[in-house]
């Protein structure tokens, strides 16, 4: 979770309107008139240059929010409408990517990481200059020194050879957060994101100032599966007790009005997989291996395949939650299709190789839609049936829970556990280490993000206020008498 700012806003604003359109069966007859309310003429400009770029960069920003890449464009001239039309009527969502970029938005971005300050004082060692490879580097009419652009390739020389250290570094926000290096600008200039690299951890999302990388969202597949009179499964992840500063009850029966039949909470699955490892990890350490690593972060698995392989091995083989409880949901309501509401960006690309989940949404579409369908969280009834799972179940959620979880199911199994809270090149290392055999504990714990997934990208309470709301709503579950203490 990202400070709030204006790009979540906006982004959380077009859901908004998106969900209150389906609702009142116009999405096709209004949608387009979106980037015109959202940018009026009569007020100007407020983010870009003038109201049309505005308009244009709203445009392709609701794109991806109807489940398509502003790479599928093939016309400009093609109306919004029609992509919306394919959105209602498609049987189920063909997204080949899991994230991508809107390049209107992106061209706002710096273009080269270094820029001359106005601590230049056009000396005459001209040590910037006299050692660019690219000859990128002019001497201005004020005797200064000045990168031209299309010339630069931000190889950082010119920012290690001035003596008044004039040359500063200008980070580029997306490429900075990615902890695998897996976006950087084309010939063009525009952010694009190695499939190939990607472990899906959705720190660029709200890295970006512009708000330019945007999830495949399936909230349109949702909300017209409701309207049309199909049957779904919601299955909320244990960190929905760490959103809303409410009872849990009150925000399951906000997720029914929605119009989901049923709602399960993951925390059934958790309970599943925190056994299940505890048997595995009992049966690798008899078997004589030395360790084992958590598996429900599909962030850390993409990163173990893509990034770590020497470390695969030594995953533990157990399904994630969302996979028990996909299995659960199929058992019990066979005529219901699944949705996964979570934080996670990974998710949907665990969610597709599964086959069990057919749809995901995030905490961050769903507040949207409880925006636009005009549902009140906090005014819905507080009773709604919990399932009966220890407290450690829905602790899944906090970075050491599921070796909380773990320890519990496995009581008598001797655990040295090694917790890695974030992933970032610094873990990534450690982790590369331990797979040659140097782990300090026989049993590692691996969330992507810091705080576990009630830090999530698409969480929508800031760090600090979803613990505490966390702990508030888990201490109202255990001390009721829906749930076993």
């Amino acid at each position: 979770m990202a400070y709030v700012q204006n790009t979540m806003v906006i982004r959380r604003e077009i859901i908004a309107r998106l969900a209150k359109l389906i609702n009142e069966d116009q999405l096709t007859e209004k949608i387009d008139r979106i980037p015109l309310e959202m940018a009026p003429k009569e007020k100007g400009a407020r983010r870009r240059c003038c109201h049309h770029k505005e308009r244009a960069v709203i445009k392709y920003k609701t794109m991806p929010l109807l489940g398509f890449s502003p790479d599928d464009e093939e016309d400009e001239l093609t109306p919004l409408a029609d992509y919306a039309d394919v959105a209602l009527n498609r049987e189920e969502p063909d997204n080949k990517s899991i994230l991508t970029v809107v390049d209107e938005a992106c061209t706002s971005c710096v273009k080269v990481n270094y820029v001359v300050s106005n601590l230049c004082r056009g000396c005459v060692a001209r040590s910037c200059q006299m050692n660019c490879p690219k000859d990128a580097i002019i001497i201005n009419a004020a005797g200064k020194a000045q990168i031209v652009e299309e010339d630069c390739i931000s190889c950082g020389i010119c920012h290690k050879a001035c003596p008044y250290h004039a040359v500063i570094y200008v980070p580029v926000p997306c490429e900075e957060a990615c902890p695998v290096g897996a976006i950087k600008k084309n010939e063009e200039g525009v952010e694009e994101i190695d499939e190939d690299k990607c472990i899906m951890c959705g720190r660029c999302i709200n890295a970006c100032p512009f708000g330019s990388i945007f999830e495949m969202s399936q909230v349109v597949d949702v909300l017209s599966h409701i309207k049309k009179g199909g049957k779904l499964t919601a299955m909320v992840a244990p960190a929905l007790h760490g959103q809303y500063g409410v009872k849990p009850g009150q925000v399951i029966n906000a997720i029914k009005k929605v119009g989901f039949e049923n709602v399960a909470e993951v925390a059934e699955g958790a309970d599943m997989t925190a056994r299940e490892e505890a048997a595995e990890l009992q049966e690798r350490l008899e078997e004589g291996c030395s360790l084992m690593t958590t598996s429900c972060c599909p962030s850390y698995v993409q990163a173990v395949n893509k990034h770590v392989p020497a470390l695969k091995k030594l995953v533990s083989e157990t399904p994630s939650p969302m996979i028990f409880s996909a299995r659960l949901a199929k058992e019990r309501f066979p005529d219901a299709k699944t949705v996964f509401i979570g934080p996670c960006v990974a998710k949907r690309k665990e969610a597709k190789d599964s086959g069990l989940v057919d749809f995901v949404l995030t905490f961050e579409e769903l507040d949207a839609i409880f925006e636009g369908l005009g549902i009140k969280v906090s005014e819905m009834p507080e009773e709604a049936p919990l399932v009966n799972v220890p407290r450690e179940a829905r602790g899944f959620a906090q970075s050491n829970g599921v070796t909380n979880a773990v320890k519990k199911a496995g009581e008598d199994i001797y655990i040295k556990e090694v917790i890695i809270n974030g992933l970032d090149k610094k873990s990534l290392n450690m982790l590369k280490a331990y797979a040659r055999g140097k782990a300090p504990g026989n049993f590692i714990e691996v969330m992507a993000c810091e705080g576990g997934c009630l830090s999530g990208p698409c969480a929508i309470a800031d760090d600090r206020k979803s613990k505490k709301q966390f702990e508030q709503s888990l201490n109202s579950v255990y001390t009721e008498e829906t749930v076993a203490k």
